[in-house]
Formats: structure tokens, C-alpha cells, sequence
């Protein structure tokens, strides 16, 4: 009997924090290990990655991690995943490889099982046939992979969009691999849905050209300009732009150059010789120039903050200067993006930004999904990477080209599709999956009370209230010490600080004068006494944290 079993660890119901895994009977592959940026209420919190408990569990059975592209959605989390299974092998193409192994490296991973495949490929893994195709998106090196079963193949596209112009080889969307691909019969397409709601197709509305070239035209001196650092394919646009006006150009962050070399290293795409301005050769009174200005999520809208405050070393801006927004935001930086987009506004009235509406995301739109699932021509179909609506659109696309509704599954994180002998069962089992944040370096259980403090303390500040007690009598002899931050000026309002201090002191006579004293209850009676005073007076329920220091003292 064959067994296909096929559920995410994240990516649906969400933009980001891609994981989906795929069993084939006993053997489990994993597909992209993403993270994705907290929202504005995780306070503290460095990134939101994947539940790995279930992979933890079945390490043995893992025989491959297909990392399909580069970007931290698909990523991120990788690190993250091989601190706890260092052995698990890793295939991933060559940029992502190089990428992925300077994130390894300071992350202090070593004697890592990484594979370098090409993007067209064919090969085993164990006895399982996997294909690779490549497709168009905006990093290089991205591809699709195939999981062969015995009921057909598993296809899982990344992202997507049908581009019969690009140039470079390391972009280039395999369509005749795709369509061969589709003759050897597929069980279950698993396509991408950020952009299932937009008509048409991608083409060439994906390219910023178009969209910037006016201001290149236009523009009297020098050109700031911000580009994610990962999204290489608009980077290579600004760089061939810059060279077609005799502009020379200067890449401000380390991350971009690096990967800048790793694409000529590889053969992929070098910058015209002579083009590129040296840290050390920049001058920034010079009128012609191009400055790229990269980073990753919302570090390009800090960074950008702070040339606008002329905070910057290096880039002092300029009334004269154009400066061109083409990092547009993304979901949980749109604050950071916002912030610094008036601020931009202050320094100089030449802002643009690269409207989303003219040029897309590089996502597949309705008819390259559309093309996606003709070519392919699945028995079953699963819409993947998006927020709900999204999924409900892509599925929408299935239903429109005649698919029937019940070989059409939307699921959430954790829900399990098992199709047995060719067929799928109607019953969906669960895996539990929960959101995992990570603190700095470490996982914090952020469900609990650590995000519940952080919000107090960002909104209703905190009180400290310290004594000092006789360990041996227990009697008070030092303090109350009563400290507010973020809650009440004190010089205001001495009234509540000294009935604060005399709730705490009551607190711990009461309890001694009843033989009840233990000083961990102690500070929770006062906690609650104290909370409940300044809630009635200051209508805020700020953190409070008593202090009961005993000390032993000489008779």
C-alpha cells in the first residue's frame, strides 16, 4: 500500500515562515524552513519560526531538506532547525548554498550535510526519484522540486512567475522541464498564492524599469535609491540603469556586495567593469552618482531613517538628491517603512516610491497559475505560502478550470492530507504546531507570560517596591524603596508612593503576626494588594515587582 501524507509547519494562513513537509510512507522530506518578522504586539521579538517539535521526534526518517531559493521566508529558520538535527542533509542550489553557509557560520554550526544541486536535475535520494526545475523569481537560482511516489509526483513550485525575457541563465523559468515534467503524471501540485488575486500575468509588470527609468531621465543630481538586498533581480535592474546613464554606482551595504561576488564567482551576472565606486573612492559631493542603499527586512528602512537624520558616516543627503523608494513593505515592517518615508520627505521633496500597482512582486498572478496547473495537470491540488484569502483565491483558480471541489485542499498549519493508493482520505489528521519566537538567540515561550509583561510594561510601565528584612526576626529593617518607571511621576504623586510602601510593609507584618510568613507568598499578596490600589487610582495595570531582601544581622 502506498501512503502520501502532506502537511505545513507554517506558510498558510500567514506571509512568511514557510514549512511543508511531504511523507512518502515511511520517508519524510522537508520543504524550505522559513521565518517570518514579528508583529507590532511581539514586543522584543527577534523573528517567528516554525514548531520543529514533530521533526525532532522523526529525525531519523528525514531524508532531505530542499531549500528552494535564498530569501528568510524559506531560510530563515534553517539555522535554527539543524542546532537541533545537525545531521539532516540539506539540498539547496549553489547561491543558496553560499548564502546559507555564512549564516551557519556565525551561527557556529559545523561539519554541515549540504548538497549543492543544480536547478534542472535529476537524481535519487535513497530509492526516491526528486526532479528539480528552475523557475523566475526575484533571487537567482530558485527551482521547483518533484518528490516521486509510486501513485505520481509530489510538485512543489516556490515562487514563480512565466518571464520569457530574461537574460540570465541563473533566472531562467525551465518551462520545457515543467512540461516534460507534466507528462509523467503528478499527484499533488503545490503551487505559491501571494499573488493569486492579481489578474493577468506577472510579465513584465515585475520589473521596475519601466517604473524608474523617468527619474533616471529626470534627475538633475545624485540618486539614492533602496532595494532589498536579497531581491537580486531588481538589483541587477538598478545596476544595468545606472550603466545605460553613465552613472556610476556605489552598493552600500556589506550583505549585497557579498552576494554580488557570490553571483560572479558562479558565473551568474557580473557588474560592467569600471561601474561600481570602491567604499574607499566615494564622494559624497559628487553629482552622478547611483547609491544602492540594501538590507534585509526592516534594517533598509533604519538605515534609510538614519542617512534622512544625517545621522549616516558615510551618506550625508542632499535637497538635490533623488531618492527612489524600491523596497516597498513587508508584512510587519510597514510601521518602519511608513516612519521613514516622511522622513525622507523632510530632507528632500524628490521621493518616489515604486508603486506596487505597477510593478508586481515577483509572485505568480492568476494566468501563471493558471499556466502552472495546465501544464502540470495534477490530481490533486494544494494552494500554499499565503494568508488565508490568498489560498481561497488560488484554489478559486482550480475550481474555475474545472477541478473538481474535492480534489481542491486548503489547509491550515498542521493539518494532515493523506492520500492512500492514489486516493485521498476525507479525514485530516493534525500535527500541533505552534508559532516559536525567538528572543536574540534563543526560543522564548512567548506564548505565555513574557509577550504579557512586555506589552504591560511597553503600555502601563512597571513599579518596583523593595524591603529589607531581619531573616532571623523578620522584621523590617530597611525600605519600603518605592520605584515607578512609565507609570507616575513621583514628585506628583507622593500619596500613592507612600500608600504603596504601607501596603507592603502591612503585607509582610500581617503575615508574620500570623505565623504565616514565606516570603515568595509575601510578595504575591503585596503584587495583588498593589495592583488593585493603582489600578483604582491611576486606572493602569502596570508590572509589579516586589522585592523582599532578607538578611541575616549580628544580636
Amino acid at each position: 500500500m502506498s501512503k502520501v501524507r502532506i502537511f505545513a509547519l507554517g506558510g498558510l494562513d500567514e506571509d512568511g515562515k514557510n514549512m511543508y513537509v511531504v511523507e512518502n510512507n515511511e520517508d519524510i522530506y522537508v520543504i524550505e524552513c522559513g521565518m517570518r518578522y514579528p508583529q507590532d504586539e511581539q514586543l522584543g521579538i527577534e523573528m517567528v519560526i516554525p514548531d520543529f517539535h514533530y521533526l525532532v521526534e522523526n529525525q531519523k526518517r528525514i531524508k532531505g531538506i530542499f531549500i528552494t531559493h535564498g530569501h528568510d521566508d524559506v531560510m530563515g529558520a534553517l539555522c535554527n532547525l539543524l542546532k537541533e538535527i545537525p545531521s539532516a542533509p540539506v539540498y539547496t542550489a549553489p547561491l543558496t548554498a553560499k548564502m546559507f553557509e555564512r549564516k551557519a557560520k556565525k551561527a557556529g554550526l559545523k561539519d554541515l550535510n549540504i548538497h549543492r544541486i543544480r536547478r534542472n536535475a535529476s537524481f535519487k535520494i535513497g530509492k526516491t526519484e526528486i526532479r528539480t526545475f528552475g523557475t523566475t523569481q526575484s533571487i537567482a537560482d530558485g527551482f521547483g522540486v518533484a518528490i516521486r511516489t509510486d501513485d505520481g509526483y509530489v510538485v512543489y513550485t516556490s515562487e514563480f512567475v512565466v518571464d520569457y525575457d530574461t537574460k540570465e541563465d541563473a533566472f531562467r523559468f525551465d518551462m520545457n522541464d515543467v512540461t516534460e515534467l507534466g507528462q509523467k503524471g503528478i499527484l499533488v501540485l503545490m503551487t505559491e498564492s501571494v499573488g493569486a488575486t492579481r489578474e493577468g500575468h506577472s510579465a513584465p509588470n515585475h520589473r521596475i524599469t519601466r517604473a524608474i527609468e523617468p527619474y533616471f531621465e529626470d534627475a538633475k543630481g545624485r540618486i539614492v535609491i533602496s532595494c532589498y538586498r536579497q531581491n537580486l533581480y531588481r538589483v541587477i535592474e538598478i545596476i544595468e540603469l545606472a550603466h545605460k546613464f553613465n552613472r556610476k554606482i556605489m552598493i552600500y551595504d556589506e550583505g549585497l556586495k557579498q552576494l554580488m561576488q557570490d553571483m560572479a564567482s558562479l558565473g551568474y551576472y557580473r557588474i560592467p567593469a569600471g561601474l561600481e565606486i570602491p567604499a574607499s573612492g566615494f564622494n559624497n559631493e559628487v553629482d552622478n552618482d547611483v547609491v544602492l542603499v540594501a538590507g534585509d527586512g526592516s534594517s533598509i528602512f533604519k538605515k534609510m531613517r538614519k542617512i534622512a537624520a544625517k545621522e549616516d558616516d558615510v551618506i550625508q543627503l542632499r535637497p538635490s538628491d533623488t531618492v527612489i523608494i524600491a523596497s516597498p513593505a513587508v508584512p510587519g515592517t510597514e510601521r518602519e517603512e511608513s516612519t521613514m518615508e516622511d522622513d525622507l520627505y523632510k530632507e528632500t521633496s524628490n521621493v518616489h516610491a515604486v508603486d506596487s500597482k505597477r510593478a508586481f512582486s515577483m509572485h505568480a498572478s492568476i494566468e501563471d497559475l493558471k499556466m502552472m496547473i495546465y501544464l502540470l495537470n495534477p490530481q490533486y491540488y494544494i494552494p500554499v505560502k499565503g494568508e488565508y484569502r490568498m489560498l481561497i483565491s488560488n484554489a478559486n483558480i482550480a475550481l474555475n478550470m474545472g477541478y473538481p471541489a474535492n480534489n481542491i485542499i486548503v489547509m491550515d498549519n498542521g493539518q494532515a492530507a493523506t492520500i492512500e493508493n492514489g486516493t485521498l482520505k476525507r479525514s485530516f489528521d493534525t500535527i500541533p504546531c505552534e508559532d516559536v519566537m525567538v528572543d536574540g538567540n534563543d526560543n522564548l515561550d512567548a506564548t505565555g507570560m513574557v509577550l504579557k509583561d512586555r506589552e504591560l510594561l511597553s503600555t502601563d510601565g512597571a513599579i518596583i517596591v523593595g524591603v529589607v528584612v531581619n531573616h532571623n526576626t523578620k522584621e523590617i529593617i530597611g525600605g519600603p524603596d518605592v520605584q515607578s518607571r512609565g507609570v507616575i511621576y513621583l514628585k506628583d504623586a507622593d500619596y500613592i508612593v507612600k500608600a504603596i510602601g504601607d501596603i507592603m510593609e502591612k503585607t509582610i507584618n500581617d503575615a508574620v503576626k500570623q505565623n504565616r510568613y514565606d516570603n515568595m507568598n509575601c510578595r504575591a499578596d503585596a503584587r495583588e494588594k498593589i495592583a488593585r490600589y493603582v489600578m483604582k487610582e491611576t486606572g493602569k495595570r502596570p508590572v509589579i515587582l516586589p522585592a523582599i531582601v532578607e538578611i541575616n544581622t549580628a544580636e
